[in-house]
């Protein structure tokens, strides 16, 4: 047993990094934020990457295909992806399609996700396949690292890393430091490594609005890659390696469907709901409120909770002015 635990701290147990060299450097101070608030944006800020010199963006395919080349690297099946964000070989079975769908048992290119592979010469073969792609894609579910993506999205009125944050509150799980990449749209996506069975399957808004999950037969846009709308890029500070899925995450039962509260008997989480305003950190606390009276708002019960939320608020340090304002703010996005 010594041998094996001697063994387990070698450095060279863990994967190179593929992603050293889109690092930017680290602070001088160490970072004030949480492992999970929203970092500061790196150097590769997404929203100037449409302003690149032009030299920069022709140069963009051979830039994917070395950040793909380093990602498998490491272990992760990668494939070529267009600018939006599609895979860039289209099938060879276009028109005529197979009964049953072929997953590349027919030995050309073209099956997506199932294309996506670690072996240097086929991922070089698929990108001179696809010479317009400008980024690639990092196939989810797949040994040895089992890769799930959780996608926090931010679009349409939807905030997943509050989300996230309070399914954590609500089910008492930890949310670990884990790599995290940044999309240009404002959202972010968590790796995490899977289990070894089940297979974690894909899902869309199933643990709450904003929060998807990438698994077997889905696929990440790897970091570096450049899009339509901007390039993705790693968060700073993040760590170098995935870390282990939350197993209460994956098994946290989906919100409530929408129902008239029973008068005087509040569901569940509106206690839940409280708790997450009262637990607010500073730099935060504005951002939960808002979250909070929204989700009051949406389950009938805005009136009902408008004072309780305010007091959770004023528990955190805001003003009573402050927090109905927020309410407020809440109640006319309704």
């Amino acid at each position: 047993m010594a041998m094996h635990r001697r063994h387990a701290g070698r450095p060279t147990d863990h994967p190179p990094d593929p992603w050293a060299d889109l690092r930017p450097a680290r602070p001088t101070q160490a970072p004030t934020t949480a492992p999970m608030d929203r970092p500061a944006i790196t150097p590769m800020d997404p929203t100037t990457a449409m302003d690149a010199p032009a030299a920069a963006l022709t140069d963009a395919p051979a830039a994917a295909l070395t950040q793909a080349l380093l990602a498998a690297e490491a272990g992760y099946p990668v494939m070529p992806l267009t600018r939006s964000k599609l895979p860039a070989i289209r099938s060879p079975h276009r028109g005529h399609p197979e009964v049953p769908t072929c997953r590349g048992a027919c030995g050309r290119l073209g099956h997506g996700v199932h294309d996506a592979s670690t072996d240097p010469l086929t991922v070089r073969r698929m990108f001179a396949a696809a010479p317009w792609a400008t980024g690639y894609g990092i196939a989810c579910g797949r040994p040895p690292h089992r890769l799930i993506g959780i996608d926090l999205d931010t679009k349409n009125g939807a905030d997943g890393l509050t989300a996230l944050r309070f399914l954590a509150e609500q089910h008492g799980f930890p949310l670990p430091p884990t790599v995290t990449v940044l999309t240009p749209s404002g959202g972010r996506h968590l790796w995490f490594t899977g289990p070894t069975s089940p297979p974690i399957p894909n899902s869309v808004g199933r643990l709450a609005p904003g929060i998807d999950v990438r698994g077997a037969g889905g696929y990440l846009v790897g970091p570096g890659s450049l899009t339509t709308h901007g390039r993705y890029v790693l968060a700073t500070d993040t760590p170098r390696h995935p870390a282990p899925v939350p197993s209460t995450l994956l098994t946290a039962p989906p919100p409530p469907a929408h129902r008239e509260p029973s008068y005087g008997v509040p569901p569940q989480p509106a206690a839940a709901l409280i708790r997450f305003v009262r637990s607010s950190p500073r730099g935060q606390r504005n951002a939960r409120l808002f979250w909070a009276a929204c989700r009051a708002q949406e389950s009938g019960l805005g009136q009902e909770l408008a004072a309780r939320l305010t007091e959770a608020a004023c528990h955190t340090g805001l003003s009573a002015e402050e927090a109905r304002a927020t309410i407020a703010s809440a109640t006319r996005r309704g």
